[in-house]
C-alpha cells in the first residue's frame, strides 16, 4: 500500500498567521477573545481556550478588560464601528486576500454598482464581504443560482463579480464563462486565493492517481469540504477530524491512497493521521490473508446478486455481496439522476438489487451496477408501452438544445424540443425536475424516444370539446395569461385560448397589454362573445363595480365642491382629474371672473384647484367644473357712487 501525501496540506498563510498571533498573545499574558471559532478546527480551538482564549458569537459578549481577535474570515464593517465605539483594543488577523475583497465590495458600493458574491451565504467570510458594501449585494452558490439572477435589471450600472477565496474553482471556472458570454458590463476580480488554488489543484492530481483520499480538516471548514469535492470528482474521497474516525474498511482492495488536507487543519493531527494509516494499513494485510478461505461463491459479469451497503462515499459506496471479493457501485452506476448524491440514495444497511459489471479477482473488487438492473427490469415495460400506447409517468433530469431527457421505470427517455411542449414558443427548459406524462413512441436499444406533446394535445382537445358544449356568454372562468400582443391578451380557460381586448383590460387608458397583466397570470375573466363556426371567444376582465364612472355618478352629484389635480391644457381651458379615468372639464370661461386670454397664463399641469361640479353628460362622458362658481362675488356699488360716475 502505497500513500501519497499532498505537499500543500496543512495551514494557509491566513491561518498561520491568525494562528501564530494568538498564541503569542496568551504566551505574553493578553486576556483575549476570538469572535468565532478562530478557525474551522475543533482541536486547535480547544487548545487555544485551554490556554485562556475564548470564543464569542457577537461583539457584545467580550467581558470588560478583554481585547479581541478579528479571525482570518473578516468581519463587516460594523463590527469594526461597534467594537472602536466602545474603545475595544482590536487585533485584526483578517486573511490579506480577503482584506482585499473587502477593499472591493466598499469601492463597488461608492461607485453603485452592483456586488456579486460567488460564494456561502451562511459562511463568516461571506457575511464579512457583504457588511463592508453599501450598495446592492447578491450572492451565489454555484452556476445554476447565478442564472437566476437578473443581472441586466440588477445591474444596471455595471457591478463588481467576487469570490470567496475557498469558492470552488471548477464551479468559478463555469460561473466565469458564464458571465463573460452574456454581459458586457461587469468587472471580474479572480479572488479565489493561490492556496485553494493550488490545495484543488494538487487533490484532484492525487485522485487521479489514487483508489482512495484522505481528506483532514473539521466539517465546518468550507475548504476541506471543497477538497473532498474535488477529489471525489475522480476517486472515493473521505473527510475525517482526527486519526480516531479512520476506519479500517476503506483499505480493502486499495494500493495507492492519499492524503491532504485542508487550511485549517494543524501539521500535528496530519501526522497523527499518517501514523495511525500505515499500523491500519499492516493489520489489514494480515487480516486480508485470512479472508482468503471466505465465501468462494462464483462471481461473474452480468450476474444479478444482492447486496448490503457497507459504507457510504460521495461518489461511490461499497456493498457486501457475500463474497471473498469488496463491492463498490459508482454514483454513475447507482442512478441516472447527474444531480442525485449518493447519501440522498442509500445508507448503510440498505439491501440493493445489483448486477456485477466488472470483477477483479486479482485485486479482490466487483464493480456493480443498480442502474442497470433498474433499468433491464423497467425496458420491458418501456418497450411494451410503445405497442400499447400507454401513457406513463416520466422524471425530466435534464434539457439540452435538442430537447429533454426523463427517467421513465428508470430507463433514460430523450424527448425532441418539438415533442416536449404543446405550443413552440413554452420554455420546454422550465421541465427540469418536473413530473411529467409522456407517450413511448420508439424503443429500439438504447435509442428510447417519448412525447409529452402527445398527452397534452389529447388532454387540451378532450378539454376544448368539453368547453364547447358548456360554454355561455357571460360565464366567469378561471385562466392563464398565454400570449400578449399590441391588441390583447390571449387566456387559457380550459384548452381554449380566449382573447381579452386592450380596452376591456382597464377602464383607464393603457398602451400595452402588460401594464396590467403578465404571461403566466392567473385571472378571472368572463365571456362577451363567442364564434361558434369559427370556434372564438371574446373575453373580459374589467369589472363593472370598478367602473370609475359609476363611482363617479355614486359619489359626486351636481354642486359638489372639491380639489383635483390639473392634468392637461388645452386653448379653451383646462382639464381636472376627478377620478383615475374620469376627468372634467373647467372652461376657459370658468377659470375666473375676469377676461382669461391664455390658459397656461393662469393655470399649469399638477396644479392643484378648487372646483365645482356644475354638469354632467353621462352619454358623452362630458364633465363640466367652474372655478369662478367658488369665487365671492363682487360687492355692489352705492347708487350714489354710480350716478357719480
Amino acid at each position: 500500500m502505497e500513500i501519497l501525501r499532498a505537499e500543500t496540506a496543512g495551514f494557509c498563510f491566513g491561518v498561520d498567521r491568525a494562528v501564530k498571533l494568538t498564541y503569542d498573545l496568551l504566551k505574553q499574558g493578553h486576556k483575549v477573545a476570538t469572535l468565532g471559532p478562530l478557525i474551522h478546527n475543533p482541536q486547535c480551538v480547544a487548545d487555544l481556550e485551554k490556554k485562556g482564549a475564548i470564543t464569542l458569537q457577537t461583539p457584545d459578549d467580550l467581558p470588560d478588560g478583554y481585547e479581541i481577535i478579528i479571525r482570518s474570515h473578516g468581519v463587516p464593517e460594523s463590527v469594526y464601528e461597534s467594537l472602536q465605539a466602545r474603545g475595544v483594543t482590536i487585533h485584526d488577523a483578517t486573511c490579506p486576500f480577503v482584506a482585499k475583497i473587502h477593499r472591493l465590495a466598499k469601492r463597488a458600493g461608492e461607485e453603485g454598482k452592483a456586488l456579486f458574491v460567488a460564494g456561502d451565504q451562511a459562511h463568516p467570510e461571506v457575511q464579512g464581504i457583504v457588511g463592508h458594501s453599501c450598495g446592492p449585494v447578491f450572492v451565489f452558490a454555484d452556476l445554476e443560482e447565478l442564472q437566476r439572477l437578473n443581472l441586466p435589471e440588477i445591474a444596471k450600472n455595471g457591478g463588481f463579480v467576487v469570490a470567496q477565496t475557498t469558492f470552488e474553482a471548477k464551479k468559478w471556472r463555469e460561473c466565469v464563462e458564464f458571465l463573460k458570454k452574456v454581459y458586457t458590463n461587469l468587472e471580474i476580480f479572480d479572488t479565489i486565493c493561490n492556496a485553494t488554488w493550488a490545495r484543488q489543484h494538487e487533490a484532484e492530481c492525487l485522485a487521479k492517481q489514487c483508489d482512495l483520499m484522505i481528506v483532514i480538516g473539521g466539517r465546518h471548514s468550507s475548504n476541506t469540504q471543497k477538497l473532498v469535492t474535488v477529489a471525489g470528482h475522480y476517486t472515493k474521497a473521505v473527510s475525517i477530524e482526527t486519526a480516531a474516525e479512520l476506519d479500517k474498511n476503506w483499505f480493502h482492495g486499495v494500493h495507492r491512497v492519499g492524503v491532504t488536507a485542508g487550511a485549517s487543519t494543524p501539521s500535528s493531527i496530519i501526522e497523527e493521521v499518517l501514523s495511525s494509516m500505515s499500523e491500519e494499513i499492516r493489520e489489514e494485510e494480515l487480516s486480508f490473508e485470512e479472508m482468503i478461505d471466505a465465501s468462494l461463491k462464483p462471481i461473474y459479469n452480468g450476474k444479478v446478486v444482492k447486496g448490503i451497503v457497507t459504507a457510504v462515499a460521495p461518489s461511490e459506496i461499497q456493498v457486501d455481496i457475500g463474497t471473498k471479493q469488496t463491492g463498490f457501485v459508482k454514483l454513475e452506476e447507482l442512478t441516472n439522476d447527474p444531480s442525485a448524491k449518493t447519501e440522498d440514495l442509500v445508507k448503510k444497511g440498505d439491501e440493493l438489487d445489483l448486477i456485477v459489471t466488472k470483477v477483479n479477482d486479482q485485486e479482490g473488487i466487483v464493480y456493480l451496477s443498480k442502474k442497470r438492473f433498474d433499468e433491464n427490469k423497467g425496458k420491458e415495460e418501456v418497450a411494451a408501452a410503445v405497442e400499447s400506447g400507454e401513457i406513463m409517468d416520466g422524471y425530466v433530469t435534464e434539457a439540452n438544445s435538442g430537447g429533454l431527457v426523463a427517467l421513465v421505470k428508470n430507463v433514460r427517455v430523450f424527448i425532441p424540443r418539438s415533442q416536449a411542449t404543446l405550443r413552440h414558443s413554452e420554455d420546454y427548459t422550465a421541465l427540469v425536475k418536473q413530473n411529467v406524462k409522456l407517450k413511448i413512441k420508439q424503443c429500439e436499444g438504447r435509442h428510447i424516444v417519448g412525447s409529452i406533446r402527445e398527452v397534452l394535445a389529447e388532454e387540451a382537445d378532450k378539454k376544448r370539446e368539453a368547453f364547447w358544449q358548456d360554454v355561455a356568454v357571460d360565464k366567469k372562468y378561471t385562466g392563464v395569461v398565454k400570449s400578449l400582443t399590441n391588441y390583447g391578451a390571449f387566456v387559457d380557460i380550459g384548452g381554449v385560448d380566449g382573447l381579452v381586448h386592450i380596452s376591456e383590460l382597464s377602464w383607464n387608458r393603457i398602451k400595452h397589454p402588460s401594464e396590467v397583466v403578465n404571461v403566466g397570470d392567473t385571472i378571472e375573466v368572463y365571456v362577451k362573445d363567442l364564434d361558434m363556426e369559427n370556434k372564438k371567444v371574446s373575453l373580459g376582465y374589467k369589472k363593472a363595480e370598478d367602473n370609475p364612472w359609476e363611482k363617479f355618478k355614486a359619489e359626486y352629484p351636481i354642486g359638489s365642491e372639491f380639489t383635483a389635480p390639473v392634468v392637461s391644457i388645452t386653448k379653451f381651458g383646462a382639464f381636472v382629474r376627478i377620478l383615475p379615468g374620469v376627468d372634467g372639464l373647467v372652461h376657459i370661461s370658468e377659470i375666473s371672473r375676469e377676461r382669461v386670454e391664455k390658459v397656461s397664463d393662469v393655470l399649469s399641469v399638477g396644479q392643484e384647484v378648487q372646483v365645482k361640479l356644475i354638469d354632467v353628460d353621462y352619454d358623452k362622458k362630458r364633465i363640466s367644473l367652474s372655478m369662478k362658481a367658488l369665487l365671492p362675488e363682487e360687492p355692489a356699488q352705492d347708487e350714489d357712487e354710480a350716478e357719480a360716475e
